[in-house]
């Protein structure tokens, strides 16, 4: 694509649109929007546009279409894939201000959001009506929705309530030619056609700005109780996890983390927790419902469970500081693995009874290409987030041949039947391995879905392929 540079035309006719205050150049003001959250990553916009409602963006992006100008759209910039990056330069279109909570509608259980709004404070909003959404990623105090959108956003709970895809309704979006367009109905059931709101959720920003959300809402359980078990063996950790939901049981969280990720998260947090030796894994065990009697049976059936898989202790959390004592071990490990070394982070997901096969393989690719990883993540989905840690690996071979190495674990995982990202999406850093797991069929057809939305290719280019 021929994209066109900013101009002094250009930044008037921003300015006409916007506030003198929504539209930024400077230099220093580029520099923070250059980056994401992914790795060392920085490409610097030419402008950065904050629009406040859907007629400002349908403006701005109704402009850059007729004029071949790039628009990446960005929401809290916690993404782990680059997909926050203005990697053709052009406009970083932030949506920052849309940071409204319009409606919660306790008749429906659902709310009407704007994209900007921070996960936690919508969590924390639906919270005092007695409701929940469940979508919880490790970053729900920075992240946005409209970000979790885009991402296809899981977290922890997402074992048992579903990734962000199973909670939107509907959704409001502009095209990349300005048009403005709802993308389906706030039911519950829809068969009309294609889901064009299914089609939005994980797309990247890629097909269209997305202005507000619809949620569909849960009534929130009344209690959780939270369980640590420590294993000498990382295997024994990942089979028990599939053998839980074997036996019947529901956990609300299944979190697996190694032991030198636990080492690295209590010194870089300052965390008391002192960890016997020769410990090799955790598995972190949520149960939450309504009923104190029922979750505590299920907490002994899955520490049954457990001990059939050589656990060597099973700790309960016996207070609220406690729970969230070993929740900010789990939440903080990604922040603590990348104040240790220098790192790469891939986001594999595969069948939950394949993780030991993938864990090991991990090990085994790690070996031969002279890698080490920490790995922790959302066994209880099969997804596991596979740190590699640079360490001693010279820099050449970690610019050279860690590629390969990382190739082959994408090969691995999609040979358990799994696929190259569960949570964090593709976005600019892995689009180079997604003929791993598409054929050239697939990924055409894809292309072709973004020709429909963005003829022009100039929403969020040079992501996913």
């Amino acid at each position: 694509m021929n994209y066109q540079k900013i101009t002094q035309s250009d930044l008037t006719h921003f300015q006409s649109i916007l506030s003198k205050s929504q539209v930024l150049f400077a230099e220093e003001d580029m520099l923070d929007y250059s980056h994401d959250e992914t790795e060392d990553y920085i490409f610097i916009p030419e402008v950065v546009l904050i629009p406040a409602n859907s007629a400002e963006v349908s403006d701005i992006m109704k402009y850059c279409n007729e004029h071949q100008i790039p628009v990446t759209p960005r929401a809290g910039g916690t993404g782990l894939s680059g997909g926050a990056l203005a990697v053709h330069g052009g406009v970083i279109l932030s949506m920052e201000k849309f940071n409204k909570i319009i409606e919660v509608d306790t008749r429906n259980l659902q709310s009407t959001v704007e994209p900007g709004v921070i996960t936690q404070v919508f969590m924390d909003a639906i919270s005092e009506h007695g409701l929940m959404y469940p979508v919880d990623p490790s970053s729900k105090g920075s992240c946005m929705l409209g970000g979790n959108l885009a991402e296809s956003s899981g977290g922890p709970r997402a074992v048992k309530y579903g990734t962000v895809r199973d909670y939107v309704l509907n959704i409001e979006m502009v095209l990349p030619d300005g048009e403005i367009i709802w993308t389906g109905a706030n039911t519950l059931k829809y068969a009309s056609g294609y889901n064009l709101t299914q089609l939005m959720i994980g797309s990247e920003g890629t097909l269209g700005i997305i202005t507000k959300i619809v949620f569909k809402l849960i009534p929130a359980p009344k209690h959780n109780l939270l369980l640590l078990a420590s294993f000498y063996e990382s295997e024994k950790a990942c089979d028990a996890v599939s053998a839980i939901f074997s036996a019947g049981q529901s956990p609300s969280a299944l979190e697996f983390m190694e032991k030198d990720g636990m080492d690295w998260v209590v010194a870089h947090e300052h965390i008391h927790f002192e960890q016997k030796e020769n410990i090799k894994a955790y598995l972190l065990i949520e149960v939450d419902g309504n009923d104190l009697d029922s979750m505590y049976k299920e907490c002994e059936a899955i520490t049954e469970v457990l001990y059939q898989h050589k656990v060597e202790e099973v700790l309960f959390a016996d207070s609220s500081a406690q729970k969230e004592e070993w929740w900010k071990m789990r939440r903080n490990m990604a922040h603590s693995v990348k104040a240790h070394s220098i790192y790469k982070e891939e986001d594999t997901v595969v069948p939950r009874a394949e993780l030991a096969k993938l864990l090991a393989g991990v090990k085994e690719i790690g070996t031969k290409y002279g890698f080490k990883s920490v790995c922790y993540g959302h066994a209880g989905d099969g997804n596991l987030h596979i740190n590699i840690i640079k360490g001693e690996m010279s820099d050449e071979d970690w610019n050279t041949k860690l590629k390969d190495g990382i190739k082959e674990i994408f090969q691995l995982t999609t040979y358990l039947n799994g696929t190259i990202s569960g949570e964090h999406g593709i976005g600019y850093v892995q689009r180079e391995y997604m003929s791993i797991k598409y054929s050239e069929r697939n990924l055409n057809l894809m292309r072709g879905i973004k020709k429909v939305f963005d003829p022009n290719g100039i929403l969020n280019p040079g992501k996913i392929f």
